[in-house]
């Protein structure tokens, strides 16, 4: 079966590159790509079927904006290269961008979403922009893999995993990070920021069942000291040149909310690597 990913699009070079990223990682696998424009209209909602006339012109004139667009892109690489194991599905949707990702990842049944970290205003100030963050926090159906525009496809030699041990995993939320690791052939470098002198039974029995999970990779154990979660990431992402961040959104102490303790938010301005949001699978 072809595996589904969602490639969100607003025709800038930043989604451009995140899909170019995307059919290059995944070039040997058999995929079925969806590439989807959302347009937002101000005073449009699809619940609202008495929508004002000067509000239906505005959807059709972007209704019709996108569509150009959207045939320019088919005219570039990757959708003008040909893959055989790679299919292209093109979708245009009018609303709220986190609406239309949750509505196509349901009636497609997508594994996993793949998006650009900047948007059409491209500020070099905003490295994960607003739109990733919003979609690492909000979409919780399938992963998130948040690209940075300036970065361009390479084999990632290894990926960083931070962790507190402080809850158990579960192999189907591990299942694109092993995933991904295969496609790269990348290492998993599980990273523990120390804060206890002695790790408790609790995280002693949860690391062995993430040493179960992580088995078909290749995976080492790290540990800083006396370092806040945010810097130490960093720092040892950036000392060791690695790749990737993956990580599970769990809401518990050691992450909290994204927006609650912006933790993707502080690597995002500090990182040049791409960000695998992993989600808790509910019992």
């Amino acid at each position: 079966m072809k595996k589904r990913i969602l490639l969100p699009t607003d025709f800038s070079a930043n989604s451009n590159n995140a899909i170019q990223y995307a059919t290059q990682l995944y070039k040997e696998e058999e995929c079925q790509f969806f590439v989807l424009h959302s347009c937002y209209v101000p005073g449009y909602a699809k619940s609202n079927l008495l929508s004002v006339d000067n509000v239906d012109q505005t959807v059709t004139e972007a209704k019709e904006e996108a569509e150009k667009k959207m045939e320019a892109l088919k005219t570039q690489p990757p959708f003008n290269t040909k893959n055989t194991n790679h299919t292209f599905e093109y979708l245009i949707e009018i609303g709220d961008l986190t609406d239309n990702l949750k509505e196509t990842i349901k009636s497609k049944d997508i594994a996993l979403v793949l998006m650009g970290t900047r948007g059409e205003t491209d500020s070099k100030h905003l490295i994960l922009g607003s739109n990733a963050v919003v979609a690492m926090e909000k979409i919780r159906a399938c992963p998130v893999l948040a690209i940075p525009g300036h970065i361009t496809y390479k084999v990632a030699a290894e990926i960083v995993f931070p962790t507190s041990f402080k809850t158990t995993y579960k192999e189907a939320e591990l299942a694109t990070l092993l995933e991904i690791a295969k496609l790269a052939s990348a290492a998993i470098r599980v990273l523990y920021i120390q804060k206890d002198l002695e790790f408790s039974n609790q995280q002693i029995e949860n690391k062995a069942v993430l040493n179960q999970i992580l088995a078909p990779a290749i995976f080492t154990h790290h540990k800083l000291y006396n370092q806040n979660l945010h810097n130490g990431v960093r720092s040892f992402v950036q000392s060791r040149d690695s790749g990737m961040i993956a990580f599970v959104n769990k809401k518990h102490n050691f992450f909290g909310s994204i927006f609650s303790n912006p933790m993707v938010k502080e690597l995002g301005n500090n990182t040049n690597v791409p960000i695998l949001a992993l989600h808790t699978i509910k019992n």
